[in-house]
């Protein structure tokens, strides 16, 4: 709320709201990003009376994303904001994924191949359109249906509003791949409530759509069959006011509650068992209540720790815990030098082993380095937290002139 304020104070609000049909939508004059049509449809455009639509568009590959995809977002968006034509602006997916993240195996490809650069690049590109987002001036629409994982989740969910559906699947599964939860994950997971995003960023659980709604990561929910209806309704609106916006997807909400086994009634114990300071104490805490409650919840979660990296794991939490603290900007930066040490090998190459592991020969049997948490030492963690030295540049965000928010 107290964004939706500071955005009407600064900008103008259109005093009335109008429609126009459609048979009047307009496209705006974009300059050409591209010489390849091919990268150019990975991110459609959709023209509307006051706003624009950016359509990810790779739906064989559940629009995963790679470089082409975030540094055509990044234009576009800088483009958006700046086109006092345009009001706000509307993300969606084509097919049945909004997003389920970076392209992880283009990027295992990468690495195999030495291109180091090209791979820093990627996550240079995205997590500077992730902060371009969480610093948008223009209010912004989501529409999260179908899966919306990883980076997914990562640059949608900075924005203003959030529409989920019953077709909806959230999840961060990076520590099952030997990676970190990134592209400002370690920032939303860390202001979840109570330890809740400790148990989803470490075990890659998933949510539905009104799960995400309960926990405040959504803020509208609706059926997938009335989307229609919702994008014709906020197409049609020539308005740049946030309130006006919002009225107009919740006219087409719907009232939920919580399924009897969702995770979220199980917040009491997340708390009591993810709230301590090490990944060996929230097992010991899990098995503890498993055996004396008898609750398979928690010999389920126990299997998820148990499958993912060791290594992946304690960074993680640390991560999150130190998100806690920190603004978007300094989240991403810390997010960043995670990565880039994490893909150096100096400690581990636990990120190509889960990718080989889960997606490339799929034998579901990676051979995680170190192996076991035990072998995992605070050396190790603190080297993929250390500061690069002078011939690598700490990744770089606008923030003199895109203030952060905490």
């Amino acid at each position: 709320m107290q964004r939706i304020k500071s955005l009407l104070r600064i900008k103008h609000s259109f005093k009335q709201v109008a429609f126009v049909s459609h048979q009047q939508r307009s496209f705006s004059a974009l300059p050409d990003y591209s010489s390849n049509d091919y990268l150019q449809d990975q991110v459609l455009v959709e023209g509307r009376a006051k706003s624009r639509a950016a359509i990810l568009n790779r739906p064989s590959n559940l629009n995963a994303l790679n470089t082409s995809m975030v540094g055509r977002l990044k234009r576009l968006y800088e483009s958006w904001e700046e086109n006092p034509d345009i009001g706000f602006v509307l993300m969606k997916g084509a097919g049945r994924a909004f997003c389920s993240g970076g392209d992880v195996i283009a990027l295992y490809q990468l690495l195999n191949e030495g291109k180091f650069e090209d791979f820093k690049n990627f996550f240079e590109t995205l997590y500077q359109f992730v902060y371009l987002q969480g610093t948008f001036v223009k209010p912004h629409v989501a529409i999260l249906d179908g899966i919306t994982m990883g980076c997914g989740a990562g640059i949608s969910l900075q924005g203003m509003y959030r529409v989920v559906t019953d077709k909806t699947v959230f999840s961060n599964p990076e520590t099952q791949m030997g990676f970190h939860p990134d592209a400002g994950a370690s920032f939303y997971l860390s202001h979840l409530p109570g330890y809740l995003g400790e148990y989803l960023a470490l075990t890659g659980e998933k949510l539905n759509g009104v799960e995400m709604i309960a926990c405040g990561l959504a803020t509208h929910y609706t059926l997938n069959g009335r989307l229609p209806l919702v994008e014709e309704r906020v197409g049609k609106l020539i308005t740049d006011d946030p309130s006006i916006i919002e009225t107009s997807l919740a006219q087409y909400g719907d009232l939920v509650s919580l399924d009897r086994e969702s995770v979220l009634r199980k917040i009491e114990t997340i708390d009591k068992c993810f709230s301590h300071d090490t990944i060996e104490e929230i097992i010991d805490a899990l098995e503890n209540e498993a055996a004396s409650s008898y609750d398979v919840w928690c010999r389920k979660a126990v299997e998820k720790l148990k499958e993912a990296s060791p290594l992946s794991l304690k960074v993680t939490l640390q991560s999150i815990r130190e998100g806690r603290f920190q603004s978007l900007d300094q989240c991403l930066v810390r997010e960043y030098r995670i990565t880039l040490n994490g893909i150096s090998k100096k400690v581990s190459n636990d990120f190509c082993e889960g990718i080989r592991a889960r997606l490339v020969d799929k034998d579901f049997a990676p051979k995680w380095d170190p192996p076991s948490l035990a072998d995992v030492s605070k050396d190790m963690v603190d080297c993929y937290f250390s500061p690069f030295d002078e011939l690598e540049p700490e990744l770089q965000l606008p923030t003199a002139l895109r203030e952060p928010y905490i």
